[in-house]
């Protein structure tokens, strides 16, 4: 499915989201010719300018998330993924020497860099791959038993492992937290998260027979109804995002593939899973 996706940088800076000539059955459509802004030049454009060229992403809000937020915050978010959040890494991982916080010559971003060994730590984003996994018009949903969230509800998911493709880290994050056996459909969504450096990736699924039960890192799994899934105590603003996402295509007669950005609202609590913003968002 993501073959039929390409996201092509021009001279110009700009990009822009075309689709490859549509197969037999395909259920890809175009959603935009219009010039995509890169995040560097999202900055140089004035603040009464932002809405009008995000709208060129079909840019999309949930309803329980509308923001109260200024053209400015919205500046400042992408001020912070552009410059990137620098963790800083007191020792080389290499030779275990002190590290340097500088910017190396070529580059444009703050690394640490050894002082000993002179080799530079790079870090980059988390790969989460997790299931949504549909059963008698129900979601299979897994009560947490680690933190962070503890106690609260959540998709099965997990970090992506070195070795497998992400649809086998999905089943296999399914299979250690829910003890299901699961048949991967499709991918529902990309999400990224980049003040905290993750990426998403949630396949639909279905079980490959009715049992299932919870793994060392839950308490409980259940089936839920869609009007009894627990928004109330959801683990994760990704969570909320992809079940919101799958409500909405349900309610239009399929599920669809989407591609979002979940941006923090500044001067909010991390704990607070609705303070967020879905941007740039992207559906077949």
């Amino acid at each position: 499915m993501l073959k039929a996706i390409q996201i092509v940088g021009s001279s110009s800076g700009f990009a822009s989201c075309r689709f490859r000539k549509p197969q037999p059955n395909s259920a890809f459509s175009l959603i935009s010719r219009k010039p995509i802004l890169t995040t560097s030049e999202t900055l140089l454009l004035p603040a009464s300018q932002l809405h009008s060229h995000k709208s060129c992403f079909r840019d999309f809000r949930m309803s329980s998330t509308h923001s109260k937020s200024s053209s400015s915050s919205s500046v400042a978010v992408q001020s912070t993924i552009l410059q990137g959040n620098i963790r800083k890494i007191n020792f080389c991982q290499f030779c275990g020497g002190p590290n340097k916080h500088e910017i190396p010559d070529g580059e444009e971003k703050v690394r640490a860099i050894c002082t000993r060994c002179g080799k530079i730590t790079y870090e980059n984003p988390k790969m989460v791959v997790g299931c949504l996994i549909e059963h008698d018009k129900k979601i299979l949903m897994c009560r947490r038993k680690i933190h962070p969230s503890y106690g609260l509800w959540t998709l099965p998911a997990g970090y992506m492992e070195i070795g497998e493709s992400a649809a086998e880290g999905a089943i296999r994050e399914t299979w250690e937290e829910a003890n299901a056996e699961v048949e991967v459909q499709s991918l529902f969504a990309q999400l990224d998260i980049p003040l905290i450096g993750q990426t998403y990736m949630i396949f639909l699924a279905k079980l490959k027979n009715p049992h299932f039960s919870p793994g060392p890192e839950s308490s409980e799994c259940q089936l839920f109804e869609l009007d009894d899934i627990p928004f109330d105590s959801l683990a994760f603003s990704s969570m909320l995002v992809s079940l919101n996402l799958y409500i909405e295509d349900i309610k239009v007669g399929r599920p669809k593939f989407h591609y979002g950005v979940i941006n923090k609202r500044p001067g909010t609590s991390p704990s607070d899973i609705h303070a967020y913003t879905l941007d740039f968002h992207m559906q077949s």
